[in-house]
């Protein structure tokens, strides 16, 4: 485990230097050009998630940030954020490496879904999140040796016909805005720091129980999807025929999407009742597909790897594996991270997981920190399994 690349999140102004606990975005840089130097011909790859927009994770809280819309917030991401990142990432002593940045999980799709929260409205109407993923962009892309990939969500958010293509106009319209346009993006990613199967072994969108279409069981939710693969593969393909370039490269986070033990079926159910038959057969064990907190019964999922499908640049971990998605409970921080009840074991939802239990784990930490209890269940249900 301690030998698989993980993502480097920089989710505060202050992950920029880092501190006597945690290493700055420069020692990062100079342990990578160490291990480069050891990697042969080959050169590595470095992974960050740039993850500090004004109104962050607008209809969440426990992942909320430090710079706010009202207060500065778009000038501060620009001028103290994406500045200093960019200065570090062009030093010519890190020419030789690959770096890889994830532009700002859960930001745009926001624009699309979740305009009744407040902040999100806000980030929309003052144009922050469109602004701010711009600048990203033009300041990221113009450093020859670093490759971007936009969040582009998953597959239970963003499936729905409603939700699908006003999400591929906004990425248009928000790229083809930035000064290199099109061009200034490598890819999209999806399921970041989230917990949906990479693909369904069992069933796909076309099955039928009984002459009824899993699309009307209650986990599919008359969704065009049922897995991360297939979401992203269609979404590549609008993508291009919307106007961006052919050679589009997708990612999926695996970090968590595995899904074994002894929970994990072993075949198709052979139940003639759609909803049975759909629960007894997918392998992604959640209670409702829009549960994202510390899920428990959750296990690693596929290790890294390059070009895994047609299209698709890898597989990644850009979740840490043991890094909480939030507490579970109010804890007071100086980072902004509140207290999201989809993050309480006892919370019976929302409109947004249909009113399910939120199947969060227990007495979990803040969000980003180390959290051994949910650590040692991913390793205990990884697929494939970790020898």
């Amino acid at each position: 485990m301690a030998n698989t690349s993980t993502a480097v999140w920089l989710d505060r102004i202050a992950a920029i230097a880092g501190s006597s606990s945690a290493m700055g975005l420069r020692a990062h840089l100079d342990e990578a050009v160490r291990q480069d130097a050891a990697n042969g011909s080959a050169p590595l790859t470095v992974q960050f998630v740039i993850y500090d927009l004004p109104n962050r994770d607008c209809s969440a809280l426990a992942s909320n940030g430090e710079l706010l819309v009202a207060e500065n917030g778009l000038n501060r991401y620009k001028t103290e954020y994406i500045d200093p990142i960019s200065a570090i990432m062009s030093d010519s002593a890190y020419a030789n490496l690959r770096i890889v940045t994830i532009i700002e999980p859960d930001s745009l799709p926001n624009l699309v879904t979740n305009l009744s929260f407040a902040k999100c409205a806000e980030a929309n109407s003052s144009g922050a999140y469109v602004d701010g993923v711009r600048y990203a962009l033009n300041k990221l892309h113009a450093i020859t040796n670093v490759y971007t990939y936009i969040d582009a969500a998953h597959h239970a958010w963003l499936g729905w016909d409603s939700n699908f293509n006003p999400t591929v106009n906004l990425f248009y319209n928000t790229v083809a805005g930035a000064t290199a346009g099109v061009d200034s993006v490598d890819g999209f990613i999806v399921n970041t720091a989230n917990y949906g199967a990479t693909t369904e072994p069992y069933f796909t969108i076309n099955s039928s129980v009984n002459g009824t279409s899993v699309r009307q069981s209650k986990w599919v939710d008359w969704n065009w999807y049922v897995d991360e693969q297939s979401f992203a593969a269609a979404l590549r393909s609008a993508l291009i025929a919307k106007g961006f370039k052919s050679g589009l490269g997708m990612l999926i986070d695996t970090s968590r999407n595995g899904w074994g033990g002894s929970a994990r079926p072993s075949g198709p159910s052979t139940s003639t009742n759609v909803d049975d038959f759909v629960n007894q057969s997918r392998t992604d064990r959640r209670i409702h597909a829009g549960n994202w907190c510390n899920q428990s019964g959750a296990g690693l999922g596929a290790r890294p790897t390059a070009s895994p499908a047609a299209g698709f640049d890898a597989y990644v971990w850009i979740k840490p594996p043991g890094e909480s998605d939030g507490a579970s409970s109010d804890i007071p921080n100086d980072e902004g991270k509140k207290f999201d009840r989809m993050c309480d074991p006892t919370y019976h939802g929302n409109s947004l997981n249909g009113n399910n239990l939120s199947g969060a784990l227990p007495n979990s930490p803040l969000s980003g920190r180390w959290f051994s209890a949910q650590f040692q269940e991913l390793l205990r249900n990884a697929y494939p399994p970790v020898n």
